[in-house]
This record gives structure tokens, C-alpha cells and sequence, in this order.
């Protein structure tokens, strides 16, 4: 008959070593102070340590009834480094309801390896400067986020600063928005986006080309899907029509192309929300966020890449995190700042985008009134006219091939009404016998004219080279109506009286 297991004897505690000092007795009690009945408190330095100790054990212990050790919360604070982007701000905007996150995207390439620098096309020598920069919105029931792409050649008059580097003092002056990072860093970002906006800034989260390819390798690529093909000399995407998982690498080519089309830099933004969108898919369906060797895998790629303000610690933004489990593209919206002019030259600054003054207000007052930016139910949007480069975007000059009387103004206010940026004058052509209707394009505009194409099924395309980014439509005898189109991914666009438009996160990612 086997022997039962003995239990292991229990522990004998052994006497402190000679000469190391014995715990102090407790205290039977604590002076109390007069009139209260409470104990009183200790000293305001040691208090407040304390209180920090305690409160970091508390979250460690939090995350370890999560599933998430020590070692991750460590990671989260030793690998994130430190802005003070709020020093000395006054005059700041009332606090609204939810958190604001300031979100910019450097053009650090350091630690990027010489091979993918060739592979990526990320030579040269890396500007002080930002790529990116949104405005992210967390609802006060972190139910709801939204994201606003601020153009990066927006006009932007710096506030009265101290430059970054040689330390000199300069007057406010008119800048783009992006160089606003090169003469102050942080600091006067934060302060020239919260004068353009009125938004208070709660949070500043900067991440740059490293810590960006390395955090899409760590969640495994991040699926995309194109209509069309996608080509970039510069920074060389060449991505076929389909469905593409982009690894970090090429994800970055995705973000940063601005050389596809005529669409230049608000193109790219399209397709950076597009992206944002189809990484929170990834990180929700995935589960990485909240699985403890997925989430280390993010946080090593993020370490020593990533800047934050110093206020945005492990317990705010875990806090956020464990606040947002349920959270899905659904929940996400995107939208860009309302536009109102483009290539606005400016003597010193060069080429400008000038905002639409109006509808800019009416955005960022829905973001200080913690209101949803989308104006119908989220949910995937019908394919059907949908279009990559938007509309606003298509300069056109309508001609009339025929002998009918007011067709060329019919086509040229059918086109506005779907959103194209006629020139309200339509012309007669040389001659008017077309039977068909033909649309004469430059073929570095090659995706515009698509968008223009599916407005005028039927219509002849003609290359012209050297034409320039101006459509020339001549309506023929076979014309019969204008389609209505939109879109592919979030763009602002002006709806009658005026506003904004925004999508949810799962009307853009792939279905």
C-alpha cells in the first residue's frame, strides 16, 4: 500500500540577523486632531509618496487579477519617454466634457536599419518636423472616439515662444501647422492647435517611423483594401487592387503616400484614417490589447519611441484601456478639418490650406460638447458610387458638344450638386455634333477621372498629357444624367447649410 505524502513542515521563522533592525511595534494610536476625532496627518512629502506607492500597487495588483504581470506595467513606464508639452500654458480653453489627445506622427528614423531605410524609401536626413497630427476625442463614457486629421499645411499664427533649439524669443508669426513642432516641440503644438481649435488639450502622445513599424508587426499586419491600384514613386507603394495585411514596413509607404494622385497631402490623410481604423479592427478582433504576451509584444515595440506628457501615466492609460474593452470600429468615427481653400500662398510661409472658418467651428464645438461627430447609424455603408479620391477634390470645366440649348449648364450644375468643383461656366465646344460624352484628363490625375468617370457612366476617357489637373467634360447627344458618388474613406464635405461629414471605423475598413 503506497505511502500517503507527508506534509512539508511548515516554515520555522528565523530570528533577524545580528545587528539588522527589528520592525518597529505598531503605535496604539495616532495624536489626534483638535475638534475633529480624526488622527492627524503625516507630513505632506511623505504623505503624498506613500499615497503614490499605494496607488501603484493597487494597479499592479489590478492588472495581476487581469492577467497582466508586473513586468507590463514596468515596461509601460520605463519604455515610454517624457514631454512636459504643458509648461507654463496660460489663457487655455475652458475643459470640455471627455479626454482630447493630441496624436503626432515624427519623422524620427534613428533606430530605422539602413536596409529598411533603402527598402522603405526613408533616406535623407530625418526634419524636426510632424508628419501627422490628429485630434482624438475619448467620449466621458468611453463609449465613443473621435479623430480629426489636422492638415499639416493647414495656416497656422504661432503663439509668442522661446525656440526649441537656439533658445532665442519670437513674436507670433504665420507658419504651416506642421512646423509649429520645429520652432517650440511639444509645447508649442499644444498650445498653437488649442488656439486654432478652442479645444482644451488633455494628453500628448507623439510616436515616430520606428515605434510605428514596429507596433504593426507586434499586432501581426493590419488589413487594407484598395479599389483600385495604389502606386507611389516616392515612397514606393505599389499595392495592387484587393485586399492587402500590411506589415510595419509597408504600412508606413501607406501612411506616408502623398504622390498618388492630385490629392496630395489630403489624400494621404484619407488613407491614414483609413488605416487608424483598420488598426483598432485589428487590435480588437485580435484580443491583443488585453492578452498579457500580446500587449508586452506592443509595449517592447513602442519602448523608447514613443513620447507622452507627463501626466499620461500607467494608471491613466490603462484606465482608459480597461474603459474601452468593448470598444470596436463601430465606436470610432473620423473626419478631417473642414477646408476651405487650397494652395493659398503665404510670403515667407509658401503654399497654405486655409480652413473653412464655419464649419471648422461647428466641428470643434461638437468635440468641447462631447457630441458624436457621424449624422447616421454606424454600420457598413453601401459600396455603390463609392470613389477614392472625393469629389471636392475634381476640378472641372464642362463643355456642351451639342446643338441642345443649356445642356452644358444642365451637366455643369448636376456635377456641383454631387459635389465636383465645376467652374460654373460652362462653354459651347469647337463643334457640336459629339454623340458621345468625353472626359479629356492629364494622366497624372489618373484617379481623379475615375471618380469623375463613375459620375458619367459612359463617358469616353481621352488622355492628355501636360493638360494639368483640370477635367474637361464635352456632354454629347448620349448623356442622360449624373450619377451621385462619394467618398471611399472620411473626408470632410460640405452638406447643404452647411457642416461636416464623418464615418464610423466600420463603413472604411474592409467588410
Amino acid at each position: 500500500m503506497p505511502t500517503p505524502p507527508r506534509r512539508p513542515a511548515r516554515p520555522v521563522p528565523r530570528p533577524p540577523a545580528r545587528g539588522a533592525r527589528r520592525p518597529a511595534a505598531p503605535r496604539a494610536g495616532r495624536p489626534v486632531a483638535p475638534g475633529t476625532g480624526r488622527p492627524e496627518r503625516r507630513s505632506r512629502g511623505r504623505g503624498a509618496r506613500w499615497g503614490t506607492r499605494l496607488a501603484t500597487t493597487l494597479s499592479v495588483l489590478v492588472l495581476a487579477a487581469g492577467g497582466v504581470g508586473h513586468a507590463v506595467v514596468t515596461s509601460l513606464d520605463t519604455g515610454i519617454g517624457r514631454v512636459d508639452a504643458f509648461k507654463d500654458m496660460k489663457n487655455r480653453p475652458a475643459p470640455g466634457h471627455g479626454t482630447n489627445i493630441l496624436l503626432v506622427g515624427t519623422d524620427g528614423r534613428d533606430e530605422v536599419t539602413p536596409a529598411d531605410k533603402a527598402r522603405y524609401r526613408l533616406g535623407g536626413a530625418p526634419c524636426r518636423c510632424t508628419d501627422t497630427i490628429m485630434l482624438a476625442h475619448i467620449s466621458e463614457d468611453r463609449r465613443r472616439a473621435s479623430l480629426v486629421s489636422l492638415p499639416r499645411d493647414s495656416y497656422a499664427e504661432l503663439p509668442e515662444h522661446t525656440d526649441a533649439i537656439t533658445g532665442e524669443r519670437h513674436a507670433g508669426h504665420p507658419v504651416k501647422l506642421n512646423a509649429a513642432y520645429a520652432e517650440g516641440g511639444p509645447n508649442l503644438t499644444v498650445r498653437t492647435v488649442e488656439q486654432m481649435t478652442g479645444v482644451k488639450i488633455d494628453h500628448y502622445l507623439e510616436v515616430d517611423f520606428t515605434s510605428f513599424m514596429r507596433t504593426v508587426d507586434a499586432l501581426g499586419g493590419v488589413r487594407i483594401c484598395t479599389d483600385h491600384p495604389v502606386k507611389d514613386p516616392y515612397t514606393g507603394l505599389d499595392l495592387p487592387a484587393g485586399t492587402h495585411t500590411l506589415d510595419g514596413g509597408r504600412a508606413l509607404q501607406y501612411v506616408r503616400s502623398r504622390h498618388i494622385d492630385g490629392a496630395s497631402d489630403l489624400g494621404r490623410m484619407q488613407r491614414q484614417q483609413r488605416f487608424v481604423a483598420a488598426l483598432i479592427d485589428r487590435a480588437a478582433s485580435s484580443g491583443a490589447l488585453f492578452n498579457p504576451v500580446r500587449l508586452r509584444d506592443v509595449l517592447d515595440a513602442l519602448a523608447g519611441s514613443v513620447r507622452a506628457d507627463r501626466g499620461f501615466g500607467t494608471e491613466e492609460m490603462l484606465a482608459l484601456a480597461r474603459a474601452m474593452r468593448g470598444f470596436t470600429t463601430a465606436s470610432s468615427e473620423f473626419t478631417s478639418v473642414p477646408v476651405g481653400a487650397v494652395g493659398v500662398r503665404i510670403d515667407g510661409v509658401g503654399s497654405t490650406v486655409r480652413w473653412d472658418a464655419v464649419q471648422a467651428q461647428e466641428l470643434f464645438e461638437s468635440i468641447r460638447r462631447d457630441r458624436p461627430l457621424t449624422t447616421r447609424p454606424a454600420g457598413p455603408a453601401s459600396r455603390r458610387g463609392v470613389v477614392d479620391v472625393p469629389p471636392r477634390d475634381v476640378r472641372v470645366q464642362v463643355y456642351n458638344g451639342t446643338r441642345v440649348r443649356g445642356l452644358g449648364a444642365r451637366v455643369d450644375a448636376a456635377l456641383r450638386a454631387t459635389g465636383f468643383d465645376t467652374t460654373r461656366t460652362p462653354y459651347n465646344a469647337d463643334r457640336q455634333d459629339a454623340k458621345r460624352t468625353v472626359v479629356a484628363y492629364d494622366p497624372a490625375w489618373d484617379r481623379s477621372v475615375k471618380s469623375l468617370a463613375a459620375a458619367l457612366p459612359g463617358a469616353r476617357l481621352v488622355a492628355v498629357p501636360g493638360q494639368g489637373p483640370l477635367m474637361k467634360v464635352t456632354a454629347g447627344a448620349d448623356f442622360t444624367e449624373v450619377r451621385r458618388v462619394r467618398a471611399e474613406s472620411p473626408a470632410p464635405a460640405p452638406r447643404p447649410g452647411g457642416g461636416y461629414e464623418a464615418l464610423t471605423g466600420d463603413q472604411v475598413v474592409c467588410s
